[in-house]
Formats: structure tokens, sequence, C-alpha cells
């Protein structure tokens, strides 16, 4: 009897009876329930189109009360809330405090207003979740696409090459990293700039955007490299002067490298004579680079193209879809003529990036070959599905219809004696301001922001301080443009009549 239950215990030792099984641990983050997330996705879209819709309904911009400060100053989430309580958060604290550029009677700096294709694709691209450094899969093919459509439109080689940045900072960096490579040679990648890149000198109008001469800093040539030449009444560049600053350094023993012309400034809208830069650049050897951060894209309007008569000679042009092209941000392009000098300025080996004749590895060259990063989003793919979408027949006509709005509120200013304007408005930047000193327009700008009725940026002009509305927003119209002349009239008329503003 012992050793039966002996022999029973020893049994039940070396087989326990079988455990409950235990659920498979979860670590991913995917939906515990799909069904509810799936609604709460389709809510979270509605709310976007409705915002969208009803945008003339409500102010352009409010400032942000100490409440709602302070909401963005709560301890890290130690654990979730989940998607509709973070959208709830979204629809209190953020949307109610944006900056307003997608407002019709948003007029304060170059910010394109978006477009619902662009939001959808953005939906798209992030649930694919393609990093577009490279391999050979379809995503890189929609960006090499995009490319060949602007290399037809801007009357460059099919075989150039393009690349999607964060904006045109950014393209123009690699353009000016593009040209010192042609210009000292791809050692240099290895060695350094040296003595040589200490004689590189570059040249654009005192109109061009700063980050030109950022750009030529971080590309170890000194920001004193860039000559900045005197513009002309209109805005443009003195090719006279040009020519004359080019001799002088050649005559010292620089070495003259590049020019940046610019396809609507900053400031004004100005465009320099791009055929005049390209014969200049073409007799002096120069890498010819046109910023066209949002003007470039004119050339999607019949009207408008002339104005940009000689930008297909360029070697390069960097510009902004999120500006005239209405893509949602961020979406910059670099436009390179010349592909294997563009390769040559960036493209490393490494053994994890190894490319193959097939499988993954395969589908060279790869987009990280052109610029500096390796990790890149789906950026091309809101441009692609606008272009797709709308047709660039359309986007053309809506960036020309901005140009008409502003002509409209142009010709609004001239027809009033108390308003000035200080510039001429070639595209879409109208410069001017009320009578009286730059203090009043100051307060003036501020106050039109601050009630929501409108919001233009100011500049300096000549040395006077200028209201500057940038009518970039597809959504603007007549009415809108030349509504901000009444407004600065009435507010202008009130504080001047403060007296405290003398």
């Amino acid at each position: 009897m012992v050793n039966e239950e002996s022999a029973t215990l020893r049994t039940m030792k070396l087989n326990p009876r079988p455990k409950a099984a235990l659920p498979p641990e979860r670590t991913d983050l995917d939906p515990q329930d799909w069904a509810s997330d799936r609604a709460q996705a389709h809510r979270m879209l509605d709310d976007m189109l409705d915002h969208l819709q009803g945008l003339r309904e409500g102010p352009v911009w409010r400032p942000m009360n100490e409440a709602a400060r302070a909401a963005f100053h709560s301890p890290l989430p130690r654990a979730g809330e989940g998607i509709a309580a973070a959208h709830a958060d979204f629809m209190d604290q953020v949307l109610p405090y944006a900056a307003g550029n997608t407002h019709p009677r948003f007029m304060g700096w170059v910010h394109g207003g978006g477009n619902v294709a662009g939001m959808l694709a953005e939906m798209l691209a992030a649930g694919l979740n393609a990093n577009l450094g490279g391999r050979d899969h379809a995503p890189v093919e929609v960006e090499r696409q995009v490319t060949r459509w602007m290399a037809e439109l801007f009357g460059f080689p099919e075989e150039s090459s393009g690349l999607f940045v964060t904006g045109t900072s950014m393209a123009n960096l690699i353009a000016v990293l593009a040209a010192r490579a042609a210009a000292l040679g791809p050692d240099s990648r290895i060695e350094g700039v040296g003595e040589a890149g200490t004689g590189l000198t570059a040249y654009a109008s005192e109109a061009a955007h700063g980050c030109v001469s950022k750009a030529l800093d971080i590309a170890g040539l000194g920001s004193a490299a860039l000559r900045k030449i005197a513009v002309l009444p209109d805005g443009g560049i003195d090719t006279g002067a040009l020519a004359e600053a080019v001799a002088a350094d050649r005559a010292v023993g620089l070495d003259p490298f590049l020019l940046v012309g610019t396809a609507g400034s900053v400031d004004t809208g100005a465009i320099d004579d791009l055929a005049a830069l390209a014969e200049i650049a073409r007799r002096e050897r120069l890498w010819l680079h046109i910023d066209g951060a949002y003007g470039a894209l004119a050339v999607l309007a019949p009207e408008l193209k002339p104005l940009l008569i000689g930008i297909e000679r360029a070697d390069s042009i960097a510009f902004d879809f999120h500006k005239w092209g209405q893509a949602p941000y961020d979406a910059g392009f670099i436009l390179m003529r010349d592909a294997e000098a563009h390769s040559a300025a960036f493209a490393t080996a490494a053994p994890y990036l190894q490319r193959r004749p097939r499988g993954l590895a395969a589908g060279e060259p790869w987009p990280c070959d052109f610029g500096p990063d390796l990790s890149r989003g789906f950026r091309a793919l809101k441009v692609w599905f606008a272009f797709k979408a709308y047709g660039a027949s359309a986007m053309g006509e809506a960036i020309a219809g901005t140009c008409r709005a502003a002509h409209a509120l142009a010709a609004r200013v001239d027809e009033e004696s108390e308003l000035e304007r200080l510039a001429p408005a070639p595209l879409n930047i109208v410069c001017f301001r009320y009578q009286g000193s730059d203090a009043l327009n100051a307060e003036l700008v501020v106050r039109l922001q601050e009630s929501g009725a409108y919001v233009p940026s100011t500049t300096t002009i000549g040395g006077r301080l200028a209201i500057r509305a940038a009518i970039v927003n597809h959504r603007t119209t007549r009415e809108d443009a030349t509504g901000l002349a009444d407004e600065v009239l009435r507010l202008g008329r009130v504080l001047a009549a403060s007296g405290a503003y003398a």
C-alpha cells in the first residue's frame, strides 16, 4: 500500500496537472477594440472637415489665455487615456489656437492654406509609415514621379534629380553643398574645403532670404562669402552691379562659384531677371541656383509664367509645395539638373546600405544619395495626390487667383489718400501703411491680429514699417483682400484720433 502511494506521488511530481493557459502578453499599441477606434477615427476626420468647411465663421487667430497655455505644462502621462480623450484635448487645447493660415483672411507671412486632398493623403502616408531613405518600393517611385513632373514643368531634362525636404531653407543648403562639391571636387567631402574653399564667393541680391547666407555658413564657407548685390526699384537684382562684383573678386584672386537668383522675394515678391542671370552664370562659369521658395510655382499659371523666363536654364531650383502648392506642411523640394553632380555631393557607401540587383535592397539610386537624411517620411504622397486629384491647371488657377486678389488690394490702397503703398506688387504681396508713425502701424497690425478679423504681418521697406499682406491661401477672395484695406482705415482712424501714436 505504501509503495503504491509513493509511486502515485512520484507520478504526480513528474507529470503535474496542466495549468490553465495564460493569455498571450500584449505589448503592441494596436487598438484593444478596433470597432470603437474605427468609429473614433471617423469622428476625428469629420471634425477636421467641419473645421475647414466652417473656417469663415471663426476668427483667423485668437491669443491663448493663461488657462489654455497652462494645459501644456502637465507632466508626462504614464498611463494612457485613449484616443478619444486625446482627441478631446486636441479640440479644446490645440485647434482653437492655431496660427490660422488655413483661414482665408490670414495674410501674415507666406504660409499656404493646405488642401483636403493633401490632408487625406497625409493620413494614408501615416498608415503606410514608409521610410523613403531608399530601397525598392512604390513610395520611392511616387517621389520619382513627382520629380519627373517637376522636370517637365520647369523645362529640365527628364533624368534630372529631385528630393523632398522640410522646406526651401534645406533645399537651398543642398544646392550650396552641390555647388561647393562641383567647385572643389569630390575630395573636398573627405578633406574639407581647405585653402581653396576660403576663396569661394557667392552672389545674391540684398532681398535674398537669410537662409542663403546661413547655407554658406553651414557649408563651411562663411556667410561673408556671400556678396549681397543692390536691388533696382522693382526689387530685382541689379545685374550691372552683379557683373562688377564678380569682376572685382576675380581681379583679387578670389573664385566666384555660385549665383543665387530670387523668384519671389520674401518682402515684396520681387523676381530677379532670371534670363539675365542665366547669361551671367554661363559667361562667368557660375552655378546658377534659383531660390523660388514660393514664386517658382508661378510657372503653373500661364499668365504668370512669363515672369520666370530663364528659370529653365538654372542648375538647381528650390521651392516649397506647402506655399503656393497648398500642400500640408512640410513639403520643400530641390530640383537638380545634373543628377550625377547632385549625388556626388551626398552619396555615401556603408555596409548597412549595400545595394543589390534584386530584392528590397535594389532600386538605385536611393533618395538618401541626394541629401543628408537617411530616415525620410512620405512627403511626396500629398503632392502626388493633389496633382492627381485637382490637376496642374486648377492648381495654377489657384495661384493666379491669389495674385488677382493682391492686385485688387493694391488698387484699393492706391485709391485712399490715408494709405500709402511702399513697394510694387508683381505677384501676391502688398506692402502698405496707414498715414502716421511706425508705432501707429505696428499697433494697428497687432490689434488686427488680436481681433481675429485679419492677420497681416509687418516688414521694413526703405526704413519705414510696412503692413505686409501676403495672399497665399487659395481660399482668399478679392473681397477678403480689399476688406483688409477697409479694416486698416477703420482702425487707423481710431488710433490716430487717440493721439497716443503721434
